[in-house]
């Protein structure tokens, strides 16, 4: 029993906190067994991505400056704790997408990426006792096929339910999404929201994970 406890009380000490409510995110770290647990930040994104914006960032930047405060946000609370923070922008010809706020505008964002090649740059930062220990970023492209109808669109997003709006661009690349892309360049992992492969490389090194 006491061998129990030790393994657990391990496990726990080695477990890495999650800045995010993302189901994405969470699903990535559980599958690649990364011990973890999860606490939102509640940062105002919307705030930052608007001065950041006016302040003339460039994609990349904001990116890392979300992921970054996440991480930090959380970690005050969370002292000698490994806290990952992350963000993804999307990026289609200098336009940047957010989440959409309903239907109407997950439709209105898969018709204008319809035929479109666009950048998904997944950011990842993490935070111990206020220091940032590391930083990992990965690019995607992705291309909507060009013959995607609107009445495809329609059931897409009716299928999808309330989840469409949880993603960039309203697609779930991890489901039914799939069926949108005519082709895709990079990592599985970043166009679902984590440079997962580099963090698993860190957390190896760190011997969170085993080598």
């Amino acid at each position: 029993m006491v061998g129990i406890n030790k393994r657990m009380s391990k496990s726990f000490e080695s477990r890495i906190i999650l800045a995010s409510k993302s189901a994405s995110r969470k699903q990535l770290l559980e599958n690649a067994g990364i011990p973890y647990s999860a606490e939102p930040s509640n940062v105002d994104e919307e705030e930052v991505k608007r001065s950041m914006r006016a302040a003339g960032a460039k994609t990349i930047e904001l990116a890392e400056a979300l992921a970054d405060l996440k991480a930090r946000t959380v970690a005050k609370r969370y002292p000698g704790k490994l806290v990952l923070g992350a963000d993804q922008v999307l990026d289609c010809n200098g336009r940047l997408f957010d989440k959409p706020n309903d239907v109407a505008e997950a439709t209105r964002h898969l018709k204008f990426l319809r035929g479109n090649s666009h950048q998904l740059i997944s950011y990842a930062v993490i935070i111990k006792d206020s220091v940032r220990v590391w930083s990992g970023v990965d690019i995607a492209s992705v291309t909507i096929r060009p013959n995607l109808s609107d009445q495809f669109i329609d059931k897409y997003i009716m299928r999808c339910g309330p989840e469409i709006l949880s993603t960039l661009g309203g697609y779930r690349a991890e489901s039914l999404g799939v069926q949108l892309f005519s082709k895709i360049e990079g990592s599985h992992y970043t166009i679902l929201g984590l440079p997962l492969l580099l963090l698993l490389d860190y957390l190896r090194e760190t011997g969170v994970l085993e080598k």
